[in-house]
């Protein structure tokens, strides 16, 4: 094994190159990104970078010298144009490189409103990349109207930074509730209602027609009828994994890029991890959008590079911050049948996921011993009387015994 390329320079691809690098690899590396940035942590972004808590340099995954101390060659700012399977190499501007190894990290990508609606209107924002979080960040004045399309994780979170910088905020979602896709309504109640105290307007139910504007957004037009104002719109509307690349070279996608149990693509040599990567998980190919995840797979993959021919078994955790309350989540909710709250100390809670009296996950609100007790359980393949976790006298270390 010689060469190693790596097509995606964030989370994923970092750790992969980190990790061949800390197994004593000593073949050439090299990653390739297409932002002009070094490779950088994503979920700061919507949080204390835009809130400007943090700045750039904090963001780094690394710093600079890492990458040459450690021999990786690190090309920003280029994009791979294609990649040939057969004579394995792949295509970057005039240059074409050779591989032994070909790791997919290319992530993922924010889906937009259609121009149609007025998705190209100056104004109209995702929050995906450090780019996009600059561009939108001086639009975040006190007194502007700020609409948020979308209530998931990354909607609520930029509704929660426009409240602590002063904006007026509204908050657009199209199913009956807000986290309708990812928590129990339990979850999405505790978050309406915390959003509520902070001022902000949750509309759920609410469709959109169209944006308003010239050449800049100025209103939101909701399928009844009824126009919201607005000064700026981000839209948090999901995302789909970068396939392009793979879905060209002949390479499997099935909800993402195919993998097996071991990272492998349906191509020989070639490898995918991270967001773009779907793995087979209880009888589907599931994927997982998390650094963890990202981190995980792309650390097996290193190992199986290597030759240790592992297993991913993937250990899914998550986390959001809004106003005051750090969010925690372990485990996946998928297929639950029972949900039991547990009150904790002050305005802390969780809510607890089961089906057919098996632990799957919890989502901890300012509960840090209730998501470290929850992921340890589910960890370990081992569940929690769901009376004994309702009942707040129950001491949750003494659920581990």
């Amino acid at each position: 094994m010689q060469n190693v390329v790596i097509i995606g320079a964030g989370q994923a691809g970092a750790a992969c190159a980190a990790k061949l690098r800390a197994l004593s690899f000593d073949g050439t590396i090299t990653v390739i990104g297409d932002e002009p940035s070094p490779p950088y942590q994503r979920p700061p972004l919507s949080k204390a970078y835009l809130l400007g808590e943090i700045d750039q340099e904090r963001l780094w995954l690394r710093a600079s010298e890492f990458w040459t101390s450690h021999s990786i060659d690190l090309r920003l700012g280029q994009a791979v144009t294609a990649i040939d399977t057969g004579a394995g190499t792949v295509t970057l501007g005039p240059e074409v490189l050779p591989y032994d190894a070909l790791v997919l990290a290319t992530g993922s990508v924010p889906r937009r409103l259609p121009a149609s609606m007025g998705g190209d209107l100056a104004g109209v924002y995702t929050v995906r990349t450090l780019a996009d979080v600059d561009r939108m960040r001086a639009e975040f004045v006190a007194g502007r109207r700020l609409v948020v399309i979308g209530g998931g994780y990354i909607g609520l979170e930029a509704a929660a930074v426009g409240r602590k910088l002063g904006l007026e905020v509204t908050v657009i979602e199209m199913a009956p509730r807000i986290l309708q896709r990812v928590a129990a309504p339990e979850t999405a109640a505790y978050f309406r209602r915390l959003h509520g105290d902070h001022g902000a307007t949750v509309m759920e139910g609410a469709a959109i027609l169209r944006l308003t504007g010239d050449s800049a957004v100025r209103g939101v037009v909701l399928q009844d009828g009824r126009e919201l104002p607005a000064d700026f719109v981000v839209a948090g509307i999901g995302v789909t994994p970068c396939t392009h690349l793979a879905d060209a070279a002949g390479i499997a996608v099935e909800n993402g890029i195919r993998t097996d149990v071991q990272g492998r693509t349906s191509v020989a040599n070639v490898w995918a991890a991270g967001d773009c990567a779907s793995f087979p998980l209880h009888g589907q190919q599931l994927r997982l959008e998390s650094v963890g995840n990202a981190i995980d797979q792309a650390e097996l993959i290193a190992e199986n590079i290597m030759g240790a021919a592992k297993d991913y078994v993937p250990k899914p955790w998550f986390w959001s911050d809004q106003y005051d309350c750090k969010l925690q989540i372990a485990g996946l909710n998928t297929g639950y049948d029972q949900i039991v709250t547990r009150p904790g100390e002050g305005a802390s809670t969780s809510v607890w996921y089961y089906a057919q009296g098996r632990l799957l996950a919890v989502d901890a609100m300012n509960d840090p011993r209730a998501f470290m007790v929850g992921k340890r359980l589910i960890e370990s393949s081992r569940t929690a009387d769901p009376a004994m976790v309702a009942d707040p006298a129950t001491d949750l270390r003494a659920l581990m015994r």
